[in-house]
């Protein structure tokens, strides 16, 4: 049982707010930056050795397939990362209530640090579903994908159905391992985040200017980006491939195609690519990443602090 006091600090109004804005701040952040995470998928699944720059993938995106294309799969996007940010930005506040005791001075770096792996741990595990279908999604109709996607993937719920009844259950959850390994970006994002904006609102006595929280949330994600990069390709490879389009003709009758684990799949990058292959699409990840974290912390903080300020009001 939980007591009282710290179910109210769980259902607090406060955390729905964190979450709330949170979730619009991160939506707003990605309509602006999309194209660029649209070119990181890309380079991702790429196969080949070549590893091309940003601007020339945009380029031939926009002269092969039009400029509409950059913004492909941005819908179910949004909707995924609304549902991410809320889960995320909720327990992260709730857990940070409980531990602290609503004090400001049991907040460091190390627990910061754990309590964001606990929130990514529960929101990978409610919200991987949704990710796995657009990583699918946003790949439709473009050259060297599976007429499965083309055919099957019209929207998100779709997609949802079509994961289920043709992988499992277990499908939805493609590439859980190394998302649950990379709860460590968020977590270390956090971390980097909340030293920042203590230290700094303890030097200017509380105050802080939007800029400042976009160059703070910049500065964090590039911090986390970095670190984790190897593990984000080897789950957007994971996710993508579906059973049927990842099989490959067996000598054996009845036998499963099997989906390989991180481990191989990073050996086989290696052994194909080399080292450069498990940084393919840092450039244009860490543009879309750090300008997108940068201005969802800004949103956020500006939008929290606006609802806060209008319930005191009231």
């Amino acid at each position: 049982m939980v007591a009282p006091s710290k179910l109210s600090q769980v259902l607090s109004y406060q955390n729905f707010v964190h979450a709330v804005s949170g979730a619009a701040g991160g939506c707003i952040a990605m309509s602006t930056f999309y194209p660029l995470d649209t070119v990181r998928s890309r380079l991702q699944l790429e196969e080949t050795g070549e590893v091309r720059s940003t601007k020339q993938v945009i380029k031939e995106i926009v002269l092969g397939e039009g400029f509409q294309s950059l913004y492909r799969g941005l819908g179910p996007v949004l909707q995924s990362l609304c549902i991410s940010n809320f889960v995320y930005f909720y327990t992260f506040h709730a857990l940070k209530a409980v531990a602290s005791g609503g004090s400001p001075t049991q907040h460091s770096a190390l627990k910061d640090l754990f309590l964001g792996s606990i929130a990514g741990i529960i929101n990978v595990l409610t919200t991987t579903p949704f990710w796995v279908v657009n990583t699918r999604l946003r790949m439709r109709n473009v050259a060297g994908t599976s007429d499965e996607v083309n055919k099957h993937y019209k929207n998100l719920l779709e997609g949802l159905k079509y994961v289920a009844q043709k992988e499992g259950i277990a499908g939805l959850w493609s590439g859980t391992i190394p998302s649950l390994m990379l709860v460590s970006n968020p977590a270390l994002q956090f971390m980097m985040y909340e030293m920042l904006k203590r230290n700094i609102m303890r030097f200017t006595g509380g105050e802080m200017g939007s800029l400042s929280f976009f160059f703070i949330g910049a500065i964090a994600k590039a911090f986390a980006t970095v670190l984790t990069y190897p593990l984000q390709l080897v789950q957007t490879k994971q996710r993508h491939r579906s059973k049927e389009s990842d099989s490959k003709p067996s000598t054996s009758a009845g036998s499963q195609p099997r989906t390989e684990s991180t481990l191989e799949l990073m050996v086989s990058i290696l052994q194909h690519q080399g080292i450069r292959g498990l940084f393919r699409g840092l450039e244009a990840k860490i543009l879309q990443t750090v300008l997108t974290a940068a201005l969802m912390f800004m949103a956020y903080e500006k939008i929290a602090s606006t609802v806060v300020m209008l319930l005191k009001r009231n």
